[in-house]
């Protein structure tokens, strides 16, 4: 079976621009929306080998991917930009994700599954946003070397809106009785992150994430791997292989 992908773009109003999708898998099989690394855009997944590790389950209609660009360089990594603006632009992709990118992957998508957020570095981020924020459209979330602390981006700066992307921040006061943690655990939550190099930032608030997520009462899996593990695509090519039959709760059909 060839597999079936294309690409379909639309002028976005609120992000005032053209933004692209690229479509990888039948309509049949469970929708992942993938984030890609940072600042890159919607070939990302493509351009490091993601889509051949995958290829076998796209194409047997396990999967179907919808991968997103990005308007990184205009939020996390504009560091010499207004923070304020910063913030709002990416409140606003935020937006662009959940009204339009959402209907779209609906309409698409034929398995009446709600679909997984996933993403790789600040794509792992992205998802984690989209998905702790919206839980109710959402199934799960799949992070590989996220980070989770909007702070980091912007210096300790922090407004409102910055503060609902932030995932670390808005869980941390999360009351207890909020029905999204009820949501939460009847999800699938992976965060995993190396221990190797480049994952200095992403370990770090990998591990308060699981602090939170614990006090909560959240479950998750968090999962540190080795020190030899690093920020890398050769070890995220192999965390999702090995993190999918969870994600996709494909142990519970086998009971």
């Amino acid at each position: 079976m060839m597999m079936e992908h294309g690409e379909v773009n639309w002028y976005s109003q609120r992000l005032q621009r053209t933004m692209n999708v690229r479509v990888y898998g039948s309509g049949e099989g469970v929708p992942m929306l993938v984030f890609p690394s940072q600042d890159a855009m919607c070939d990302n997944f493509e351009n490091f080998g993601m889509i051949d590790v995958l290829a076998g389950d796209i194409e047997s209609g396990r999967i179907q991917l919808f991968c997103v660009d990005s308007v990184d360089a205009e939020t996390w990594s504009n560091v010499w930009g207004d923070k304020a603006w910063r913030a709002n632009r990416q409140e606003l992709y935020y937006a662009y994700v959940i009204e339009e990118v959402i209907p779209f992957l609906r309409k698409e998508n034929r398995s009446k599954r709600h679909p997984i957020a996933a993403g790789c570095s600040l794509g792992g981020m992205q998802a984690s946003i989209v998905f702790f924020r919206r839980p109710d459209i959402f199934d799960g979330v799949l992070s590989l070397s996220g980070s989770y602390d909007a702070k980091y981006f912007t210096d300790g700066w922090m407004d409102t809106t910055l503060y609902d992307n932030s995932p670390l921040d808005f869980l941390s006061h999360m009351p207890p009785s909020h029905p999204y943690i009820d949501t939460y655990n009847q999800r699938r939550i992976v965060l995993c992150v190396g221990q190797g190099r480049w994952e200095e930032e992403c370990r770090r608030t990998t591990a308060l994430m699981g602090d939170v997520l614990y006090e909560k009462g959240i479950h998750a899996w968090v999962d540190f791997w080795g020190y030899d593990v690093d920020h890398d695509w050769e070890w995220w090519r192999k965390q999702i292989v090995y993190f999918l039959p969870y994600i996709l709760r494909e142990e519970e059909e086998r009971l």
